[in-house]
């Protein structure tokens, strides 16, 4: 008993400090401090929730940007399920569906060459809402033909949505879809998603 109370008291002290007050006390901060980031970076238009920046969704109209591909592929984009496919180079399964997603994208763009590796591949959690730029820039002309825009336009448009490294140093320059999409319909062309 002697070492079994001390031991009882240390349990229910840091349980108590590190398991409800440290986390209360850091998402009070975070809500203070970054109250957007803190409650989902939530984005809404005329009063209703369209996304979260944070999160991929799926857009499959010809007249939107795409996003990466996501498993599972029967619910894309469905956070409870994602994550990434853990399928190695070598799978059969993996060769199949990226073959088929070129074939797809080809018929739908017109061309074969050079798509882009993130259009055909997952990201590590399967929910990556960004693409990069050159994914943006090879959906170009099927969104300009199906919107009957100029593709100039559309190229000053993805330039603007380009987000620089963060820092200038951490990652790769990319393209939030959603917000991508959004302002693809502020042009006032298209049909609202």
């Amino acid at each position: 008993m002697r070492y079994l109370r001390p031991t009882l008291v240390l349990l229910l002290l840091f349980t108590l400090l590190l398991g409800v007050l440290y986390p209360a006390a850091i998402a009070g901060i975070g809500a203070v401090a970054f109250p957007d980031k803190a409650h989902g970076s939530l984005i809404y238009r005329n009063a209703s929730l369209i996304g979260s920046s944070l999160i991929g969704q799926s857009f499959t109209s010809a007249t939107y940007f795409w996003p990466r591909p996501t498993e599972p592929e029967e619910n894309p984009y469905l956070f409870l399920g994602s994550g990434p496919s853990n399928l190695g180079p070598a799978r059969r399964a993996l060769i199949d569906r990226v073959r088929t997603d070129m074939a797809h994208l080809g018929s739908a763009h017109l061309r074969q060459e050079s798509i882009p590796d993130d259009l055909v591949t997952t990201s590590g959690s399967g929910l990556d809402p960004h693409i990069s730029p050159a994914a943006a820039h090879y959906q170009i002309a099927r969104i300009a033909k199906a919107r009957n825009m100029d593709k100039a336009v559309l190229e000053k448009l993805v330039a603007a949505q380009t987000e620089a490294p963060t820092f200038g140093l951490l990652g790769q320059p990319r393209v939030n879809v959603l917000s991508l999409n959004l302002a693809l319909d502020d042009l006032g062309t298209g049909a609202p998603p």
